[in-house]
């Protein structure tokens, strides 16, 4: 059975750094494009950053640019996402997301992505 599973959230002070995880199960991720999305309440989720089944293309919303970096280690079957400079506007439920590397390159478009993480919260306050 395939799954994804995040970890690292937390509460941080502004300007801080987190690093999340997504440990995949059931599968392994060298043929999966990978995704971050987050989820504010009240707001809809965004596409953070995705990354292809290499490593060598990423993309990220630019809310994020320049702070944030994904990266993933097959090897490891693990996805992750560093999170420097955090704002107080980076609160949110943080999820992963994947799909088959046959559906295209890594889109940020949460509606492509079958296979989803329960989520991991971050919290950016002082």
């Amino acid at each position: 059975q395939l799954q994804l599973v995040e970890s690292g959230g937390g509460l941080v002070q502004p300007g801080g750094s987190l690093r999340l995880s997504c440990a995949a199960s059931g599968f392994t991720l060298d043929n999966y494009v990978m995704c971050w999305f987050r989820q504010a309440p009240g707001k809809e989720r965004e596409g953070v950053s995705c990354i292809s089944k290499g490593g060598d293309t990423t993309n990220y919303a630019d809310s994020v640019k320049g702070r944030f970096t994904i990266s993933r280690d097959n090897a490891k079957n693990t996805l992750y996402l560093q999170m420097n400079s955090l704002k107080p506007e980076d609160t949110a439920a943080y999820y992963c997301a994947s799909r088959d590397v046959r559906y295209g390159a890594p889109v940020r478009t949460s509606s492509d992505y079958p296979y989803w993480g329960q989520g991991t919260q971050v919290t950016v306050s002082s």
